[in-house]
């Protein structure tokens, strides 16, 4: 067997590298561990994953194409700010998606859509009984992200995908909101959605999509006007 490419072993090390850090930093953004208009430091980071600066940077360059964090006129480089003042926008197209995937699921869903939706559910519940908000975010995506897809429209599915990324920073705030303790309603508000999606009832699917994004977009404006224990630069 011919010697493996040093060059080539340094460049698949350095890839792994780049991405262990971008996947560990995005999740500290969204998860809000680094808040929103905090300081960026490469050389702290090159210090704290023990690598040069060369990955740390390849992975500032993707978060910042996401938008996670900025650089500055002087340079110096901060996570980004949660953009509160397109909030309104935001929920509009928020709410819009849970609708039409919830619908769209309704008329178009074969069976094994049905499976999928199911066992997503099953990991949201879950993650509600152990009080795990980060687990509780990604699993309800996932959940709605499987309805979209049994909608199929690929065009809904990748922007709703985008939402809900774009949303997870806020919704973390979401959580917070309900000490992480988040009511059992919201487990049953999805029972009732699979259930008018598996009876192909479309104005219902129509009506509980609304409603479920109604009631996340009421909570944070509770959340935002109460200002007790927020401490995010605007």
């Amino acid at each position: 067997m011919a010697d493996s490419d040093p060059s080539q072993m340094g460049e698949r090390r350095r890839g792994s590298g780049v991405k262990m850090v971008y996947d560990l930093l995005r999740d500290e953004i969204m998860n809000l561990e680094l808040a929103p208009g905090s300081a960026v430091d490469e050389v702290q980071l090159a210090s704290r994953f023990g690598m040069s600066r060369t990955p740390i940077r390849e992975a500032l360059v993707r978060l910042a194409a996401e938008g996670l964090i900025e650089t500055l006129p002087n340079r110096s480089t901060m996570v980004s700010n949660i953009d509160f003042l397109n909030l309104p926008a935001y929920f509009d197209a928020l709410v819009l998606m849970y609708r039409v995937t919830t619908r769209l699921a309704a008329q178009h869903h074969r069976g094994v859509d049905l499976g999928i939706i199911r066992a997503q559910q099953a990991e949201f519940s879950k993650a509600v009984q152990a009080q795990d908000a980060l687990a509780m975010i990604a699993t309800n995506a996932a959940f709605h992200s499987a309805i979209a897809a049994a909608g199929r429209n690929s065009y809904y599915s990748a922007f709703f995908e985008r939402l809900l990324n774009d949303g997870r920073r806020m919704l973390r705030l979401y959580y917070q909101s309900y000490d992480d303790r988040l009511p059992p309603r919201f487990v049953e508000e999805h029972e009732e959605i699979i259930a008018a999606i598996e009876a192909r009832d479309v104005a219902a699917a129509d009506r509980l999509g609304k409603v479920h994004g109604e009631q996340i977009v009421e909570q944070i404006g509770r959340l935002l006007t109460r200002h007790e224990g927020i401490d995010i630069e605007l």
